[in-house]
């Protein structure tokens, strides 16, 4: 096992990085959701959709 973990290392440390980016902008998007941030950054006012369309979302 240590010799696998040896040969390896490179790929598992490459890897448990990628994993924790991943997290992070998962748990980041979901706390921006909680808090009524816009995904844009810009705010609902100046989107060109309809009220009806955005509040229709299910995620909205």
């Amino acid at each position: 096992m240590i010799q696998y973990i040896n040969d390896n290392i490179a790929m598992i440390l490459i890897s448990a990085v990628i994993f924790v980016l991943m997290a992070w902008v998962i748990i980041f998007k979901i706390r921006q959701r909680s808090n009524g941030d816009s995904s844009c950054g810009c705010g609902c006012s100046g989107c060109p959709k309809p009220a009806n369309v955005l509040n229709s979302l299910p995620y909205s």
